[in-house]
């Protein structure tokens, strides 16, 4: 007898869902995973069996795949983008606090990431919950917060003149830095109604935050920092251990990831397939 689907709330943020083959949902089985993905914001399986085309059918169940612009893709598969390190780089991709696609005036509604080739220890990702971010804030805080939008870019990230560009060591992961360079600032609520939950969450992040609409980005910086400081609370962190077969599914719009650089001379290989969003709304 096939085992029952069971929801296990983790610390932090973040739900483990036993008892399911994602190559073989039920439609109870997917609206039951769906409502995890809203309540929690992020879910976690273990012990799957996904191909590339598995993966890309599992994705498109939850919406359009956004092919991504900037990471290198899979030569067969180009809606799935490579997010790896080998043994003689040291610089990892998506280390650092952040939310994915915050640059896009559409951003992201997630990401599901497949582990393929896993360090013997080391390569845990963090997650950290921004609806807890937001509750834990004080009223008064919370009030101003409700009247401020914040520009997001991706160009000091991925353009010319950016971080990856400019490190050796990224240079041949991360590319297409006209596209990045080209881009305009989006503008969004720094607290937003979450389009599944109707629950507020915070939305700014470390990464890919400039400075608030109106502020200059002196002006910005201290509060940033605080909200960033934060919304890093050890009780909003789920630390997750790849382990093989294992997947995660984020929403970015309610969580920030962090991936360890902790494996040095390993290498690490992820399937990254992320998923079209819509507009924010405050």
């Amino acid at each position: 007898m096939a085992e029952k689907m069971r929801i296990t709330t983790l610390p932090g943020s973040g739900a483990e869902i036993t008892g399911v083959d994602l190559t073989d949902l039920a439609v109870g089985e997917l609206e039951q995973i769906k409502q995890a993905f809203s309540d929690h914001g992020v879910v976690f399986f273990r012990d799957q069996h996904l191909t590339e085309a598995d993966h890309i059918t599992l994705a498109e169940r939850f919406g359009t795949i956004n092919v991504n612009r900037f990471f290198k893709a899979h030569a067969d598969f180009p809606q799935i983008a490579l997010v790896g390190k080998e043994p003689d780089q040291l610089t990892n991709i998506g280390g650092g606090w952040h939310t994915d696609h915050s640059y896009d005036v559409e951003p992201a509604l997630g990401s599901i990431l497949v582990a393929r080739q896993l360090p013997t220890t080391g390569g845990d990702t963090w997650f950290s919950s921004m609806y807890k971010a937001y509750e834990g804030l004080s009223d008064g805080l919370k009030a101003v917060l409700g009247d401020l939008k914040a520009v997001h870019s991706a160009r000091h990230v991925f353009g010319s003149a950016g971080g990856y560009n400019n490190d050796p060591d990224t240079q041949q992961r991360i590319g297409n830095t006209t596209a990045a360079d080209e881009m305009g600032d989006p503008i969004h609520p720094v607290v937003i109604t979450h389009p599944l939950s109707g629950r507020k969450a915070l939305y700014v992040n470390s990464a890919f935050t400039l400075r608030f609409e109106g502020w200059t980005a002196e002006e910005s910086k201290p509060l940033l920092e605080y909200l960033y400081q934060a919304a890093v609370n050890e009780t909003y962190i789920t630390r997750f251990q790849w382990r093989p077969g294992s997947v995660a599914f984020w929403d970015n719009r309610a969580t920030w990831h962090n991936a360890q650089n902790d494996y040095q001379g390993q290498a690490r290989m992820m399937h990254r397939i992320t998923i079209e969003g819509c507009a924010l709304t405050s």
